[in-house]
Formats: structure tokens, C-alpha cells, sequence
């Protein structure tokens, strides 16, 4: 049996509010996520989402408790150590989108390749197959401001799946698509 894509022990962060007192923003016992499962992740505005994954993604560092990533520790590396195991494995599609405005949507979605290990695709045509996946290869000469906001959550969208990652973490994937192509984006090979 292969390591999970994702496993959590006692994972825990803390804030100071503006007091100077500490509020658990996340605790999570445990939570084991197999190789090509999906899992969502639903709350209120404020309840952790973000959190989770910013830590599991190694953005933010755990106060304690463990994130592995294909059985890599997350936890506990410096932050260069953290954004070198990110690369290595993690596709993170943010809730902003995160596209460099200098950059085609093409540049862009190889960009989120840079670190990643090749798996004996070359780095553009992978990505122009990723911008295929979520229909834009018509735009990948375009830069995000040419884009509609829906198109620029697209870019994003195939640039955290270009490598292929062992893990995708998105954050609010859909918001800014229409309720077709959200459907279609959810139930695609991510």
C-alpha cells in the first residue's frame, strides 16, 4: 500500500487577537487523504479553510502536529525547506488566483512548473495541455488583464495541475466561474 497524497496528526495554529490574547484558529486531530481521493473541505467564512491549507502547504508554519506530503514531513523545515517541498508536490490553486500580470497565461501556468519534478513531458507542452483541460488554449497568449476573471481562475486552475502535483489544494476552486463551467471544473481529472 502506497503513502497517503496527505496525512495530519495533531495539527494545530494559534493567533494573537488584537487584545494580545491567542484563539485556536485550527485544530485537527487527524486526516488521511489516499492518492487521487477527493475531499472537500466546507465552513463559515472565518472557520479555518484557509489555514488548513496554507498549513498543509507549508505557507504557514504548524504551532504543532505534523502535515506529511507523500510521506514527507511538511512540519518543522525552515521556510525555503517548506516552499522546496511544496514545489516538489503541491499544486495550490489560491482563492486570489496569484497570476504574474507580465506573464501569458502560458508563462504563467509553466511558472507553476518551474520546481516541479518532470514526468517526461517538456514544461510547454504540458502546460498548453493543462490550459486545453480547462478550455483556453485559444488564450494562452493572453495576459490575466485580457482575461475575464472566470478565464484567469481557469489559468490558475491548470497551472496547479500542470506536473501533474501529488496534491491540489484549492481554495474556493469555482467562485468565479458560471454554475456549467463550475460543474464542469469539479468533476474534471484533477
Amino acid at each position: 500500500m502506497s503513502e497517503p497524497a496527505l496525512s495530519i496528526r495533531d495539527l494545530r495554529k494559534t493567533f494573537r487577537d488584537p487584545e494580545g490574547g491567542v484563539f485556536v484558529a485550527l485544530d485537527v486531530p487527524s486526516l488521511d487523504v489516499a492518492r487521487g481521493e477527493h475531499v472537500g473541505v466546507r465552513g463559515e467564512s472565518g472557520s479555518g479553510k484557509t489555514t488548513l491549507l496554507n498549513l498543509i502547504a507549508g505557507i504557514l508554519p504548524a504551532d504543532s502536529g505534523s502535515v506529511m506530503i507523500a510521506g514527507e514531513s511538511m512540519t518543522g523545515r525552515s521556510e525555503t525547506a517548506r516552499d522546496a517541498l511544496r514545489a516538489k508536490h503541491i499544486g495550490y490553486l489560491f482563492q486570489t488566483f496569484n497570476l504574474l500580470p507580465g506573464l501569458t497565461a502560458l508563462e504563467n501556468v509553466q511558472l507553476g512548473m518551474t520546481f516541479r519534478p518532470r514526468q517526461g513531458t517538456a514544461p510547454r507542452k504540458a502546460a498548453e495541455e493543462a490550459l486545453a483541460r480547462v478550455g483556453l488554449s485559444d488564450r494562452r497568449a493572453y495576459r490575466p488583464a485580457q482575461l475575464s476573471v472566470g478565464q484567469q481562475q481557469r489559468v490558475a486552475s491548470a497551472r496547479a495541475r500542470a506536473g501533474p502535483p501529488t496534491l491540489i489544494l484549492a481554495d474556493e476552486p469555482t467562485s468565479s466561474l458560471d454554475e456549467a463551467r463550475a460543474a464542469v471544473q469539479s468533476g474534471s481529472d484533477a
